[in-house]
This record gives C-alpha cells, sequence and structure tokens, in this order.
C-alpha cells in the first residue's frame, strides 16, 4: 500500500513537539514558599507559639505585681523573637508560610496585653496604651479594607486570607520600626523602676519617653493609613 505523501513528516513533527521540553505549558512561577510553605514543625514556629502561650501569663503576673517574673518573661519573650527571625532567614528549610503569619501576631499580641495589664498595674499612662490600641485596630481595618481593594475575583475567605494572593505587600517603615523600639523600650523601661527601685528620676524619664512613644504612634499610623507602606507586588 502506498505511503500518503506527507504522512511522515506530520508524524515526525508529532514526535518532536511531544517530546520537546519547549512545546509544554508554561511551568507556574514559584513562590519564595514553595520550599516547605505549609510547614508547621520549625523552630520558629514554636518560638512564636511559645511566645503566644506565655503571654496571658506575663500579663496576670504583671496585673499581680509580680513585676520581677514578668520582667524575666518580658525579657524571654524579646529573646525569642530576634531567635525565630535569625532562624527564618539563616536556616535552610525553617522559613514557612505560617511564620510569616505568625510572628506578628505574636508580636502584636504581646505588646497590646502588656500595654494594657500594665496600665491597669498604674506603670503606664492610659492615655498612651489608648493610642497604641487605637493605632494598631485602625491598622488593622484598614488593612482588611486595602486587601479587599486590591484583590482580584473571586472574593472568597480563603483567598482573603491567603497571604500568597495579594498584588500588594506591606513593608514597614522607618518610623514604624522606631516606634516598635519605643514602644518594647517603654513596657521594658516601666518594669524596671518597680523591679529595680529606680525613684522618682527614672520616673520622670520615663514620662519624656511615653511623649516621644506618643508621637512616633500617631505619625507611623498616619504614614500607613496615606498607603506609604504599600509596596506592589
Amino acid at each position: 500500500m502506498a505511503e500518503l505523501p506527507g504522512l511522515k513528516p506530520n508524524l515526525r513533527f508529532a514526535s518532536a513537539s511531544s517530546s520537546d521540553p519547549s512545546s509544554s505549558s508554561t511551568p507556574k512561577k514559584s513562590s519564595p514558599f514553595d520550599s516547605g510553605r505549609y510547614k508547621l514543625k520549625t523552630i520558629p514556629n514554636a518560638l512564636c507559639v511559645g511566645r503566644i502561650v506565655a503571654t496571658p501569663i506575663v500579663g496576670y503576673l504583671v496585673v499581680r505585681q509580680e513585676f520581677p517574673i514578668a520582667f524575666g518573661l518580658f525579657v524571654a519573650a524579646g529573646v525569642t523573637d530576634m531567635l525565630d527571625g535569625l532562624i527564618a532567614r539563616n536556616v535552610p528549610g525553617q522559613k514557612s508560610l505560617m511564620g510569616s503569619v505568625l510572628d506578628p501576631i505574636a508580636d502584636k499580641l504581646l505588646v497590646s496585653v502588656m500595654f494594657v495589664t500594665m496600665s491597669y498595674a498604674a506603670l503606664i499612662p492610659w492615655q498612651l496604651t489608648a493610642v497604641v490600641l487605637l493605632r494598631d485596630v485602625c491598622l488593622i481595618v484598614g488593612g482588611f479594607y486595602k486587601r479587599y481593594r486590591t484583590m482580584e475575583p473571586p472574593y472568597t475567605l480563603q483567598r482573603f486570607f491567603n497571604p500568597e494572593v495579594s498584588s500588594m505587600q506591606v513593608v514597614p517603615t522607618l518610623m514604624s520600626k522606631i516606634n516598635t523600639v519605643l514602644q518594647l523600650s517603654v513596657i521594658a523601661g516601666s518594669l524596671c523602676i518597680p523591679v529595680f527601685e529606680l525613684g522618682d528620676l527614672s520616673s520622670q524619664l520615663a514620662i519624656g519617653l511615653y511623649w516621644v512613644t506618643a508621637f512616633t504612634t500617631v505619625y507611623s499610623g498616619l504614614q500607613y493609613a496615606s498607603g506609604r507602606a504599600l509596596r506592589k507586588i
């Protein structure tokens, strides 16, 4: 039986196309979290969970005026915060999507609980605590709104709370970083006054620190509200 003209070339073309890697579909763009992205059992995650668990304990100790123990636990929490970041950045396989969510939650929870309980114990003015909490609430509400505005359809809860589904990224401003340091300094410094019996001079210095912290809290909040901390990704 005679071969049909052009049959073999077509077969060769089909065979070459099926085996040619360049003809396959374009691979999906990799994410920075592709390596163990949903990993839960990591050292940084364990440290974050430990901080979250310890937060109500530290707050309870402050309310009971067990200031030396509360101060020690707060310092330990600060050390774990520093360690989990170092490990996640420098140890292979320790960065995870869960860790990127847990770390800021643990930090905000610790700071908020410490401000409230220390105001209850008359170590920090309620006015400063109100400024700190109001800023955080406004940032959370504003963040949800920005998240909704920058999302592409379909709008589902699963996609809304998925950190990978976003066209914008929040980059902390310099003022925000300074404010974080000042807030932690307020907590540590105010705890030091009763623990080490530092006296009236330290209390007067603390008042100056409160004013500076209040200013940076408001100013950094306005920076976030203006969208200056948002970057396209």
